[in-house]
């Protein structure tokens, strides 16, 4: 099996660049919501060395004194630049699984075009067409992908194969030196990779198995499978087992159906008048909604939170949830609107200045094969509206067409002061 991990360098970064060529060799940095910390950076800013997370305010003298240019997040074009990525990869192989907004693994066997010469030709294709660079990992499994991308992203070429894979071209046919690195022996690199760096290793866990002489991804390779799978569970087997180039993590080519769907930002100011508060619930409804119906779901139970800024020591705090159960499964955005907008009025007190409102939507099932209700009979009339809808968001872009009113001076709005246009 080969496979194939395609990440896109500094995504965000790169996004805002696109239509910026004036921005070419210059350090970007991008914010988190409400243009509070920095998130994001370009190969040009992380080698001025900024730390990620770092306040705006703190690094304010760093980034005048360097000349950075600094952008408030914007989800909507980084949304629609990786659809566009993703469109192209798939367009050329059949079996993609999008890990990320920036990733995708790739499945190379049995394709027309030797493995790295198609990489050579996405990579450039997705740079010369849509302008975002990217760096490419082949490798056996996915975990050794990974760790194969992490090396391409610090080389030239950008592309990197780990271990017994093909690496015929017709450039290293005619006896040109091949455009990408090539390392056969997988222990080589596996030795020079800490066990951190492993793809499914987290921090805590990294600690623990460095408290047992398990330092490198190559220690980790040749611990003892069964006690693998009973210090670190089934899910560290398969990582040991990925390690030793013997396929065990699925390709996951339809992402699986999420069981709750969160939707909350903090606001841009703080709010205090339930007007704000219901327009903040409704757009972050609208929106879990949008992600319900993606996946072919309705929901029973919506969740709704509101809280105050706790770190505001001379504010009154408050904080409460309620639940709020619907009388049939639902993935209709006005229906779900209604609910949470009836949840925030319940939890509403006045005379405090609110940070948050949070929704969850709950108690998810599959809109195929559910049992119906004998006394209220479907109107096929909302399934045929948000249809619809639906198309015009596919063809218009998000939020073409919404079921609630929204004004973009509101309290509650993001601040985003540095957006592009």
């Amino acid at each position: 099996m080969t496979v194939a991990l395609l990440d896109c360098n500094s995504f965000y970064a790169s996004c805002e660049k696109v239509f910026r060529p004036d921005l070419e060799g210059r350090p970007v940095v991008v914010l988190s919501n409400n243009d509070g910390c920095i998130v994001a950076m370009s190969r040009e800013a992380k080698n001025l060395g900024i730390p990620r997370g770092i306040p705006l305010f703190k690094a304010r003298p760093f980034i005048e004194k360097n000349n950075i240019e600094v952008f408030s997040s914007n989800y909507a074009l980084y949304a629609d630049l990786s659809r566009r990525v993703m469109d192209m990869i798939s367009s050329r192989v059949p079996v993609i699984e999008v890990y990320s907004i920036d990733e995708a693994f790739m499945v190379l066997d049995h394709l027309p075009a030797p493995p790295l010469s198609l990489c050579r030709e996405l990579r450039d294709g997705i740079h010369r067409g849509i302008g975002i660079p990217s760096s490419v990992g082949v490798a056996p499994t996915k975990v050794l992908a990974k760790i194969a991308g992490g090396i391409a992203k610090k080389r030239p070429d950008g592309i990197f194969a780990l271990g017994d894979v093909d690496v015929s071209t017709p450039a290293a046919a005619s006896g040109l030196k091949p455009a990408f690195g090539h390392e056969k022996d997988i222990n080589l690199v596996l030795g020079e990779t800490p066990v951190e760096g492993v793809w499914g290793i987290a921090s805590n866990l990294a600690g623990r198995l460095r408290e047992r002489g398990v330092r490198t991804a190559l220690d980790l390779k040749n611990v003892d499978e069964a006690w693998a799978k009973q210090r670190i569970t089934l899910t560290g087997l398969r990582i040991v087992r990925e390690l030793k180039g013997i396929p065990s993590i699925v390709m996951e080519e339809t992402a699986p159906a999420k069981k709750g769907i969160m939707s909350s930002k903090s606001f841009g100011r703080p709010v205090t008048d339930i007007k704000d508060l219901l327009e903040a619930a409704g757009d972050y409804t609208a929106r879990a909604a949008a992600r319900l119906r993606s996946q072919g779901s309705a929901c029973r139970l919506i969740d709704i939170w509101l809280t105050t800024n706790r770190f505001r020591e001379g504010d009154k705090q408050y904080s409460a949830g309620t639940v709020v159960k619907l009388d049939e499964p639902t993935d209709y955005p006005p229906d779900l609107v209604a609910a949470a907008r009836k949840g925030v009025k319940s939890l509403y007190k006045s005379g405090y200045r609110y940070k948050k409102v949070a929704v969850f939507l709950s108690g998810i099932e599959s809109t195929k094969g559910r049992q119906g209700n004998l006394f209220e009979k479907p109107d096929p009339r909302k399934s045929a509206l948000m249809a619809a809808a639906d198309r015009m968001a596919a063809r218009y872009g998000p939020g073409t067409l919404s079921c609630t009113a929204s004004r973009p001076d509101g309290s509650w709005q993001m601040r985003r002061e540095l957006l592009s246009p």
